[in-house]
């Protein structure tokens, strides 16, 4: 680790700002750039308090776009919550995050089925498959009822 002098606070910050000028960042990325770049954790956490003093990094924010990033390229609630955990995110703020999005997650999970299989499922092996899909991308029982209760002949005409 490097000493508490000033002019590695600097560079840490620096470090940080840039990283965040890039895309939101949750305070853990945050500390685990810092320290992976070999400042001590003393030095990672007085700047991160700083940002988020600053308003320059929020977890609610970085929850927010990480959510809506995950959301489109069709990944459901469950398995944003636990990604959103992993990285740092207070299970209370990723909640909040949750509850004001206006995602239509039953949506999204006929979106996800239709691109990976092109139709509705067939047979009950099918529909195992695809319930198995859904499930490993984090959508609940009722996204994936809505998502599977779509035949074909229900299209929007």
């Amino acid at each position: 680790g490097r000493s508490l002098s000033g002019d590695s606070r600097a560079e840490a910050e620096t470090a940080a700002v840039a990283a965040l000028a890039r895309r939101e960042h949750s305070a853990r990325e945050i500390e685990r750039k810092l320290r992976a770049r070999g400042f001590d954790a003393d030095v990672a956490q007085d700047v991160i308090g700083d940002l988020i003093q600053r308003g320059l990094q929020s977890d609610g924010r970085f929850a927010e776009a990480y959510l809506g990033q995950r959301a489109s390229r069709g990944y459901g609630p469950n398995r944003i919550r636990a990604e959103l955990g992993e990285r740092g995110v207070d299970e209370a703020v990723t909640e909040r995050a949750l509850a004001e999005c206006e995602l239509d997650f039953a949506e999204l999970a006929l979106r996800a089925q239709r691109r990976k299989f092109r139709q509705p499922p067939g047979s009950f092996e099918e529909r195992a498959r695809h319930t198995r899909f859904l499930q490993y991308r984090g959508f609940g029982h009722d996204h994936i009822r809505h998502a599977l209760g779509h035949t074909a002949d229900d299209e929007d005409i």
